[in-house]
């Protein structure tokens, strides 16, 4: 199954506040929803700083091959920090997909990317 990075940024909005008013009844909880946010948004932060850093090639295919790369990886990342605080067995099972789906275009278009000549 194939989500648009919309879907996913809103499932994990979603994930994040319903898991706080929960985490507002148990002080334990409620740490590691902070801790959960606090990796999720620093995710966040490091792919907006890997995809600004990355100059025009003049090649839109280049470009977009690029700018994906440090995308799909804060999929990852967000997907890894789900795992391991998140415990709805459906969010789980859709992290992992994410992670797996993630994995294996992140590895098409560094092939891509090679075989056009162009460095990551």
């Amino acid at each position: 199954m194939k989500l648009s990075a919309c879907c996913i940024a809103i499932l994990l909005a979603m994930m994040t506040a319903g898991g706080m008013s929960a985490q507002q009844h148990d002080p334990g909880r409620r740490s590691a929803g902070v801790d959960a946010h606090n990796e999720l948004t620093a995710s966040m932060k490091q792919m907006h700083a890997a995809m600004g850093s990355i100059e025009s090639s003049g090649n839109i295919d280049v470009d977009f091959a690029r700018m994906m790369l440090p995308h799909h990886q804060a999929a990852i990342d967000m997907a890894r920090t789900q795992l391991l605080y998140g415990k709805d067995p459906q969010m789980r099972r859709l992290a992992q997909e994410i992670i797996t789906d993630q994995e294996s275009e992140i590895e098409l278009m560094q092939l891509w990317l090679k075989q056009h000549g162009a460095q990551r």
